[in-house]
C-alpha cells in the first residue's frame, strides 16, 4: 500500500470514528454521508455526552435448552439484553412444508424474551442453505417471488412491533467473489437472480416499517486474496443496494473467527470506513472463536481465545461503534461449533464466553470491556 493510500486510510478512519463518536464535524469533509450531529456544549452537556451506555450483548439461543435447562436459562437472562434463535425462525422451522407455517417454538421465544425484558432479534429471511425440500420444486420466477415474498409478509408481520432488527439476507456471496453479482446458488437465485435481494428486503420493509433490516456476511475479516475479495465485493454489493434505494439499515459482521488466521485489521478497517460512508449501522452478529487448532490446555487455549476476540473487537471498535455484539452460543454447553470442527484431541470445544459448566471464561470479560468502553 503506497504512503498515499495510508494517509486517505488514516484520514477516513479517523473522521469515521470521529462521527461514530458523535463528533460535531470533520474539517474538509463534506456530502450527507459524513454528516454528524452537533454536540452539546455546555458543561452539563459535555459531560452527559460522556456517560456511554454499554453496548447491548446477547447471544443465540435454543429453544429446547431454554425450556428444558434451568441453569441455561437463568444465565441467559442474566447475561443476555439480546437473543436471537439459532434455528426457530429458519425456514425448515417454521415454513416446513407449502402453505405451512409453524410458529410453536418461535413464539416460546418470543414469550420467553417478552417475560423477561430481552430483546429478539429475528434470523434469518433469505438464505441459500437451510431450506425445506419443498422449495425446491418452485419453478418459475413468479412463483420464487410469491413465495418469498409472502414467506416475509407472514413471519415479519407476525412479530410487527416485536422484532426490532431482522437478518434479513444472509450470507449472500460465494466463498470467493469476482464481484457483487458473485452470490451463492440457490433457489432464489437460480429463479430471481440478483433481485432477490432487494425483493426481499422491500417486502421485509413493507411488513414492519419500523424494523431494522441487516445484511449478515462472514468471512471478511481476515488476512488474504480471498477474504479481501469478499470484502471488496461486499462493499460494490452495498452500493449497488444504496443506488437503486433499497432499503437497508446495517450490516451483520457475524465474526466467526479461527485461531489460526489473522485478523487483517487495515483491511477490516477500511471496509468498515466504507460501511460508515453509506450511513449504515454495524452489528457484530455471530461471534465465537473455533479453538479446534489451538493447544489442549485450557488455560493457554482460553487465553488464546480471548486474544483473538480481542483483536477483531479491537479493530471494529476503533472505527465504529456497532449497535450490539452477539454470540453465536453462550455457552459452551451448546455450540454448533464440535458438529463441524470436532477437536482431534477429543477435548471439548470452547468458543464461548460461558463453559459448559456456565462459568465465566476471559472471552467473556473481553466483551465486558469493549462493550462497555472501558479500554
Amino acid at each position: 500500500m503506497t504512503a498515499t493510500a495510508n494517509s486517505r486510510r488514516d484520514f477516513l478512519l479517523h473522521a469515521t470514528k470521529a462521527m461514530a463518536l458523535g463528533a460535531s464535524g470533520i474539517a474538509g469533509l463534506s456530502g450527507a454521508a459524513l454528516a454528524t450531529p452537533q454536540t452539546p456544549t455546555s458543561a452539563a452537556g459535555a459531560s452527559a455526552n460522556s456517560i456511554r451506555v454499554p453496548i447491548p450483548y446477547g447471544a443465540a439461543v435454543r429453544v429446547d435448552a431454554l425450556t428444558s435447562d434451568a441453569s441455561y436459562r437463568a444465565a441467559v437472562i442474566a447475561n443476555c439484553q439480546i437473543v436471537v434463535p439459532e434455528g426457530e425462525m429458519k425456514w425448515p422451522d417454521i415454513h416446513p412444508a407449502r402453505g405451512e407455517y409453524r410458529f410453536e417454538k418461535a413464539d416460546v421465544l418470543m414469550d420467553f424474551a417478552r417475560q423477561n425484558n430481552i430483546e429478539v432479534r429475528g434470523h434469518t429471511l433469505a438464505w441459500y442453505g437451510g431450506m425445506p425440500a419443498w422449495t425446491a420444486a418452485i419453478g418459475s420466477r413468479a412463483e420464487a417471488e410469491r413465495e418469498l415474498v409472502g414467506h416475509i409478509e407472514t413471519v415479519v408481520s407476525r412479530y410487527r412491533g416485536a422484532i426490532p432488527s431482522w437478518d434479513v439476507v444472509n450470507e449472500p456471496l460465494v466463498d470467493w467473489p469476482e464481484d457483487e453479482s458473485s452470490l451463492r446458488p440457490s433457489i432464489w437465485t437460480s429463479r430471481l437472480g440478483p433481485d432477490y435481494l432487494p425483493i426481499a428486503l422491500r417486502a421485509a420493509a413493507a411488513a414492519d416499517p419500523d424494523t431494522r433490516l441487516v445484511l449478515n456476511e462472514y468471512d471478511v475479516e481476515f488476512r488474504g486474496a480471498r477474504f479481501a475479495a469478499r470484502r471488496k465485493a461486499l462493499v460494490r454489493l452495498l452500493r449497488s443496494l444504496r443506488d437503486r434505494d433499497v432499503p437497508l439499515h446495517a450490516v451483520g459482521l457475524q465474526a466467526h473467527l479461527f485461531a489460526d488466521r489473522a485478523i487483517d485489521r487495515d483491511g477490516l478497517q477500511e471496509l468498515l470506513v466504507e460501511i460508515a460512508t453509506l450511513k449504515l449501522d454495524v452489528l457484530i452478529t455471530e461471534l465465537d472463536v473455533i479453538d479446534y487448532g489451538l493447544p489442549g490446555k485450557v488455560g493457554e487455549r482460553d487465553a488464546l481465545v480471548a486474544d483473538m476476540a480481542g483483536q477483531f473487537l479491537g479493530a471494529v471498535c476503533d472505527v465504529v461503534r456497532p449497535r450490539a455484539i452477539l454470540t453465536w452460543g453462550l455457552s459452551d454447553r451448546y455450540t454448533w461449533v464440535p458438529t463441524y470442527f470436532k477437536r482431534i484431541d477429543g477435548m471439548p470445544n470452547r468458543p464461548l464466553p460461558l463453559d459448559a459448566e456456565l462459568k465465566r471464561k476471559p472471552l467473556f470479560d473481553v466483551i465486558e470491556q469493549y462493550r462497555r468502553n472501558t479500554v
